[in-house]
């Protein structure tokens, strides 16, 4: 089953989205709003993302151009 932007189940074809926006609009189902558990723990996630901007703040210009070149160059490599 697709997901939507938040990561709620969600019909892939059209016929099932359209019956299942009927079924919201009519309240015989509920919007799932909330994403489902990714089974990570939230705090680890906090702490992951703190360190992350705290290392690009003490980066400078240049090392933050080295960083992103080499990244692209793995990525964009023919090694695949």
């Amino acid at each position: 089953m697709a997901k939507g932007p938040r990561g709620e189940k969600r019909p892939g074809d059209v016929i099932g989205a359209a019956i299942k926006v009927a079924r919201i609009a009519t309240g015989e189902e509920d919007e799932d709003l909330e994403p489902e558990d990714d089974g990570k723990d939230k705090a680890a996630q906090a702490l992951g993302k703190k360190g992350g901007k705290a290392r690009a703040a003490k980066l400078t210009p240049e090392q933050r151009k080295e960083i992103s070149r080499k990244a692209a160059q793995k990525r964009w490599s023919e090694s695949e």
